[in-house]
């Protein structure tokens, strides 16, 4: 079987959808004679080849499509620069040749169904389900045969939107179980990252998007003891710049800012606590999302404290987790203290969370697709 991952994404990206691409063609390899990548051309700061930036086996094909990159005046034309960069992506996969029996897997709807209406087998990962836009995806999604959604809440949106059960398959997203089980202790990560050895280290790492629940850690940091520092890696250039600002009076909080993905692992091991404090604002975000860090996390041997939400119930209990309500710092400081003043707690939860894990790999999640397309 021959598989064609179509991605209107510029990659390599900071940001995680890149990540998650590139982790599951590496996957499907394993399971298909080929696998080829197809993504636009599109400027990029990151002059890195696709391979070495997301540290993958060189084991699938990459083809960028020339296209005009209307992202460039986005400054100008905002979000209708996305509309015309998809419209010019999707006017040169027209001409583009292949396989009548290769399947066509894309995460882009449109993508779906136009290669759906030229006759190809088409398989479309589902990451949202707009409500602004129902109608129009209902069309799109009418002729797609498979349907991968990362969530039992996502599904359950698609099957009222009339899509047949049968023709769908929950898939959460996963992680690299070897890449993320270094075997390095707490005090070698903190010395190399050059991070506090004598203070009780909460983890952050993501985006610091609203919805993210960031800030409403940075909230939670100032109900803990003096003996902890929360830390926080990850985000964009704006959103950075505008979050230092916001805690630029707090003194036990750390702000560490974008790191290569490569360097995660050893952060999530320098933690004494790891914490995803998704907001409940939103139903996207509430019961659809299924985040990259939670399995991660997972995969760190630290205990973890999250939001309580249903998207993460799907992987998450209170057997290795700490569950609190969401957009609720009080609530998020007492599950962090629960945890620092229980080891024994705190030992055990991290260990059922890396027992459950070893379900979510890259692999074991290419491996279901393909014999659900199959």
């Amino acid at each position: 079987m021959n598989l064609i991952y179509i991605a209107n994404s510029r990659i390599p990206t900071e940001k995680a959808h890149g990540l998650q691409i590139v982790k599951m063609c590496e996957a499907f390899s394993n399971y298909s004679e080929e696998v080829q990548l197809i993504i636009p051309k599109r400027k990029n700061d990151i002059n890195e080849d696709i391979f070495s930036y997301y540290q993958t086996k060189d084991n699938f094909k990459i083809k960028k499509i020339n296209s005009f990159d209307f992202y460039q005046y986005w400054e100008y034309l905002g979000k209708l620069s996305f509309w015309l960069q998809s419209f010019s992506f999707a006017i040169r996969l027209l001409f583009m040749k292949a396989d009548k029996k290769s399947i066509i897997y894309t995460r882009d709807p449109e993508i779906g169904w136009l290669f759906s209406l030229r006759g190809y087998k088409t398989v479309y990962e589902a990451h949202t389900w707009p409500e602004n836009r129902r109608w129009l995806y209902k069309f799109l999604i009418r002729k797609i045969k498979k349907i991968i959604t990362i969530s039992y809440g996502l599904k359950g949106a698609f099957i009222s939107a009339g899509c047949p059960e049968n023709n769908i398959l929950v898939a959460p997203d996963g992680v690299d179980l070897e890449e993320f089980g270094i075997k390095i202790s707490a005090a070698e990560a903190r010395r190399k990252l050059k991070l506090p050895l004598d203070k009780k280290i909460i983890m952050y790492t993501g985006h610091l998007y609203e919805w993210k629940g960031a800030q409403i850690l940075a909230d939670a940091a100032d109900l803990l003891e003096n003996d902890s520092v929360t830390v926080f890696v990850g985000g964009t250039e704006h959103d950075l710049k505008k979050f230092k600002k916001i805690n630029s009076g707090r003194k036990n909080i750390l702000i560490i800012g974008y790191v290569k993905h490569e360097k995660i692992p050893y952060y999530l091991k320098a933690a004494d606590i790891l914490v995803l404090p998704n907001s409940a604002k939103e139903k996207i975000f509430s019961r659809y999302t299924s985040p990259l860090k939670l399995f991660e996390y997972m995969s760190a041997n630290r205990p973890i404290v999250a939001s309580d939400l249903p998207s993460i119930r799907e992987v998450l209990n209170e057997n290795n987790c700490v569950l609190v309500e969401p957009d609720n710092p009080a609530s998020l400081a007492n599950g962090i203290k629960k945890i620092l003043e229980n080891k024994i707690f705190a030992e055990a939860i991290a260990k059922q969370a890396l027992i459950d894990i070893k379900n979510f790999s890259w692999s074991r999640r290419a491996e279901s697709i393909i014999n659900f397309m199959n």
